[in-house]
């Protein structure tokens, strides 16, 4: 079964750290200076907030965290038939987690991760060599149309578009 993912970009974490831990009745599982998650049974949901773009507060992205490579496998297949995949990203490091991921864009211009996670991390970023980068250096696309072509910063290599991620290939931006 799949779990529900909404990440939101806050300005003040530990103020929505209170909030949102009362609105869902639990604690985080995981709290950093910058991060915070919630993996709820009730309502079915892994939720996320972050302080990663002071300029940028709101919903970040929504997604859909699958158990296994096979279902993340099955739901990039109904992406791919939506044409709707922007970037595969193999063993990355974001969030303070080793995931595979698909990211697509809905017509309203709504970002969407699909994603298998497969292990913690010690950073919110890494460089697909495991060095960790800076904050805001890229967690997804930017853009689905990105002007040069790479949606990323250019530490990161953006795998195409219809490149669902294997467990053992390179990582793409972090």
């Amino acid at each position: 079964m799949n779990r529900f993912h909404v990440h939101i970009h806050v300005a003040d974490l530990d103020q929505n750290i209170r909030f949102y831990s009362q609105l869902f009745g639990a604690q985080p599982i995981v709290t950093k200076d910058d991060y915070a998650k919630w993996m709820l049974d009730d309502p079915r949901i892994n939720f996320a907030i972050s302080t990663g773009k002071s300029d940028e507060t709101g919903i970040a992205h929504l997604g859909l965290q699958a158990e296994t490579p096979e279902a993340l496998a099955a739901i990039g297949a109904r992406l791919q038939a939506a044409d709707a995949v922007t970037l595969a990203e193999a063993g990355t490091t974001c969030c303070y987690a080793r995931s595979d991921k698909l990211w697509a864009e809905d017509p309203q211009g709504v970002r969407w991760e699909s994603f298998h996670t497969h292990g913690g991390a010690t950073t919110y970023y890494a460089d697909p060599t495991g060095v960790a980068v800076a904050r805001d250096t890229c967690c997804g696309p930017a853009s689905v149309t990105p002007s040069d072509g790479n949606s990323c910063a250019p530490s990161c290599s953006v795998a195409p578009a219809d490149q669902i991620p294997a467990a053992g290939k390179s990582a793409c931006c972090a």
